[in-house]
């Protein structure tokens, strides 16, 4: 049997997507299969043509299976109908659709999963760390990734549950990347209402957003950059390292999806066994929560 595994993912330059595409890599060769990463750059189009093209590749060619990490959501089942019928395993990064039952159910011996961070639990953690800086409450200026996205829902979900009352939101949306949130903030920046809310923290829904938010208000409203800022990722060499140097008041740390969806993928070739239907990776902060301290204490 084939051990090539085509790895879709988003962007190359999100640092969160080329970790994942260094983790499969550096898995792959640990586990003995042959993994070939492709990035869709943000273009749904894009990526299904990427996962078309492994499943109608010639047969020998053919991927044994598919971990994708999608820019849309729903836009895919068509392309997972298809993998699984050509009996490729289908593993869904940071997706909750609803057809995966019904694919499992009709193709009992083809795996199909999802994996994933606890997205609502990062929100959660998020409202946590707005909370333990700001315990009396205060404007918090939210940044969040694409509207349709399910990340981006499920953060914003878990982050309000957690943060309760006594804060006012304002909530703008990016791509993931630091481009876009220095875009967003600029846009929101030229309207008259930017003017009344004044924010007290930015809460950015991954770090490279919040690294062009603090670029935007450092260049344009310098009075507005020595806020503090939270992101999520939690890379060594990004939102932690902001944390480190304070640039970041905290962040959410994140594992690699693709080294674990990797992982199932060896043990149903090794030994038949299924994946469970979900895999849920358990995010943390950084740093913990209990060394969390009000903005501006001593």
């Amino acid at each position: 049997m084939s051990k090539k595994v085509l790895v879709s993912l988003l962007s190359e330059e999100q640092e969160y997507q080329v970790m994942q595409a260094e983790d499969a890599r550096e898995t792959g060769q640990r586990l003995g299969l042959d993994v070939d990463v492709v990035f869709a750059e943000n273009h749904a189009v894009a990526q299904i043509q990427q996962c078309f093209q492994g499943i109608h590749a010639p047969e020998d060619e053919r991927p044994v299976a598919i971990i994708v990490e999608p820019t849309v959501g729903e836009a895919f089942e068509r392309v997972a109908r298809n993998a699984v019928r050509a009996g490729m395993g289908w593993f869904l990064v940071n997706l909750r659709p609803g057809y995966v039952d019904e694919l499992r159910r009709a193709h009992p011996k083809v795996p199909v999963a999802m994996i994933g961070g606890d997205q609502v639990e990062v929100g959660r953690i998020q409202g946590r760390q707005c909370r333990a800086l700001l315990p009396d409450g205060g404007r918090i200026l939210s940044v969040q990734g694409p509207i349709d996205s399910t990340v981006t829902q499920q953060r914003a979900e878990g982050f309000h549950e957690m943060l309760g009352e006594g804060f006012e939101v304002r909530a703008l949306h990016g791509d993931w990347s630091a481009a876009s949130g220095d875009k967003a903030v600029m846009s929101w920046l030229r309207l008259k209402s930017a003017e009344a809310f004044q924010p007290d923290l930015v809460a950015a829904q991954n770090d490279l957003m919040a690294v062009g938010v603090r670029k935007a208000f450092t260049t344009n409203r310098p009075d507005w950059a020595n806020i503090p800022y939270l992101g999520c990722d939690g890379l060594p060499g990004g939102g932690q390292k902001h944390v480190d140097e304070g640039a970041f008041a905290a962040t959410v740390v994140l594992r690699s999806n693709t080294g674990p969806a990797l992982e199932l993928v060896a043990r149903w070739l090794d030994s038949g066994t299924m994946p469970p239907r979900e895999v849920v990776l358990k995010p943390e902060s950084y740093p913990a929560e209990s060394a969390l301290q009000p903005w501006g204490a001593s």
